[in-house]
């Protein structure tokens, strides 16, 4: 895994918009949204995700599905159109998840097999115990440098770490994900990907690269699919070091889809 970009280079690639406390609009995929004040319009990297559900690489068919800071909601609108058993649609921030409830309805209607289950959460803090999710996506906060002091943009943009940490951690600790259930999850060296990488392998994930896309600026942005093999938790909790951990967890993954160009 590369070291994190330098700070300043993060700091520039990273200003906040200006209008994020605005009503604005989206379009995606022919559909039309409005974005109200506190939530992010999705960048190229959530429609990593968005396209990948869409176009079932990423596959929720009859599946469990957890859509981890789901912001307007995009990827829980997809999951259901193509047929996601259940779709939890999970955000800490109370105006994302309306938005996503709004959407959903308005989109995917209410008259489908999927159960929608949109709730105000902090990461699976909302999950009852012996919940178990086939597929997960998340496309964290976790640039490595503060790029502002708003609240709101250090909740989607750089909460770092901390975050990532905690989001691993309660899916191993709980127990959430089905034995051969799989987490996609987006990061790039804007952030600290030994760490976060390290991280998950030390509670017992294996992560291999399902896609890697080179924006041509210095910016590698990495898709992760997470898997857990119960029988190696404790061989991966003894680990020793998080950059041997990370090595382990991403070199025997076959070569990337890479693609170039923002």
């Amino acid at each position: 895994m590369p070291p994190p970009l330098p700070a300043e280079q993060i700091i520039a690639l990273n200003k906040p918009k200006a209008d994020l406390h605005t009503h604005r609009a989206y379009t995606w995929n022919g559909w039309e949204f409005d974005v109200p004040p506190g939530v992010f319009i999705p960048g190229a990297t959530s429609r990593m995700i968005h396209q990948r559900v869409l176009d079932d690489d990423i596959d929720v068919r009859g599946r469990v599905y957890a859509a981890m800071g789901v912001g307007l909601g995009v990827e829980a609108i997809v999951a259901g159109l193509r047929g996601a058993a259940r779709v939890h649609a999970l955000d800490v921030h109370p105006a994302s998840v309306a938005a996503t409830e709004t959407g959903y309805h308005r989109i995917v209607g209410n008259d489908g097999g999927t159960e929608f289950l949109p709730q105000v959460s902090d990461l699976f803090a909302g999950l009852p115990d012996g919940t178990r999710l086939d597929t997960v996506t998340f496309n964290p906060p976790a640039v490595s440098r503060p790029v502002s002091e708003d609240p709101d943009i250090v909740r989607n943009v750089c909460a770092g770490t901390p975050v990532t940490d905690a989001f691993f951690t309660q899916l191993a600790e709980r127990d959430l994900l089905a034995p051969d259930g799989a987490v996609y999850f987006v990061a790039s060296n804007t952030a600290d990907l030994r760490h976060i990488i390290g991280h998950a392998t030390t509670v017992g994930f294996t992560a291999n690269i399902h896609h890697l896309h080179d924006w041509n600026d210095g910016v590698l942005t990495y898709l992760f699919r997470l898997t857990r093999d119960p029988e190696t938790i404790s061989e991966a909790a003894a680990a020793s070091g998080t950059d041997s951990a990370t090595e382990a967890a991403t070199t025997s993954e076959p070569g990337p889809n890479v693609e170039a160009g923002r």
